[in-house]
């Protein structure tokens, strides 16, 4: 049995290193996403980033933003609230033809959802078999040839999980700002801290800064204020754990479609604000991640 392989390329050393002994995915240089506000979201698996990713996306878009939104993960699930179904991602339409990109059209890959908010889903490779940072440089290449970027305010990729290889870490290169979302448990600021080690790593040789911290599905933030005194970051927005939230994903909706409550009227605001904020700027951040153990010793309580 012939068993056939897909072309990714090897994972090489890079010249630029953005780290002692880094190993990195090499992306086109020529391939710039060009005058869009560009916004990479990180955090721990299942923190919700595709709802937070969704929401600021269908946020941007009511202040009149032209949105894309660019899916991460091979679930190929960060656009469904926005789109109602799930897309095909650039992989399996790639492999319909062959990987012949020039005989894919836009209709092919990019999907309208909510608001006019333009989704696509990169998806990544079969496990085990390839890296996902070269199906992130596909996707902005194919974006870039149909000339989707030029008419482009908001660029939003939705990454997977708290993986920090070179691949997953790929959004920084084209990113202006990175978000972490986080709740308020060890778990998930314990991988806030290598993502911000991460983001420190890709900041020495590329545009991207840390642009804060999304607290998510959570009541308090003292953990998360802990973390952020220490290493010297600030809550970009905070959102609660509401059953509006968890019932939206559930009916394949944003949360500004949803059922009208002075909760969910409090969220909406607070979405509205934070992407407000990013549209202007906002803060940036040159956090100083903390060594593990040191983790251990400053959470929790006595």
């Amino acid at each position: 049995m012939t068993v056939e392989t897909l072309p990714f390329p090897t994972v090489k050393r890079s010249t630029r290193l953005d780290g002692e002994g880094s190993v990195q995915v090499q992306l086109d240089p020529k391939v710039k996403i060009g005058n869009a506000k560009v916004f990479a979201i990180y955090g721990k698996g299942g923190i919700g980033k595709s709802t937070t990713s969704s929401n600021l996306s269908a946020a941007f878009s009511k202040m009149g933003k032209r949105v894309l939104q660019i899916g991460c993960d091979p679930k190929h699930d960060s656009t469904f609230t926005l789109t109602k179904k799930m897309l095909p991602t650039v992989i399996d339409v790639l492999e319909t033809v062959d990987f012949h990109a020039e005989e894919l059209r836009v209709e092919d890959f990019v999907f309208e959802g909510y608001n006019g908010v333009m989704c696509v889903e990169a998806g990544g490779p079969p496990a085990g078999t390839g890296c996902g940072g070269y199906v992130v440089g596909q996707t902005v290449k194919l974006l870039k040839e149909h000339h989707l970027l030029e008419d482009t305010d908001v660029v939003i990729f939705d990454v997977l999980g708290d993986v920090v290889c070179g691949g997953f870490a790929a959004p920084l290169q084209h990113a202006d700002r990175a978000l972490i979302v986080t709740a308020n448990d060890f778990d998930s600021i314990f991988a806030m801290n290598r993502i911000v080690q991460a983001i420190g790593a890709k900041a020495k040789n590329y545009n991207v800064r840390l642009g804060g911290v999304i607290a998510n599905r959570s009541a308090a933030t003292d953990q998360i204020d802990k973390y952020n005194d220490r290493i010297g970051l600030k809550l970009a927005a905070h959102f609660p754990d509401l059953d509006v939230i968890r019932r939206s994903r559930l009916k394949k909706s944003t949360l500004f479609e949803m059922e009208p409550s002075p909760e969910l009227e409090a969220v909406q605001k607070e979405y509205m604000r934070l992407a407000a904020n990013l549209w202007i700027g906002g803060e940036t951040y040159c956090a100083v991640p903390m060594k593990d153990r040191d983790i251990f010793d400053l959470l929790g309580f006595d």
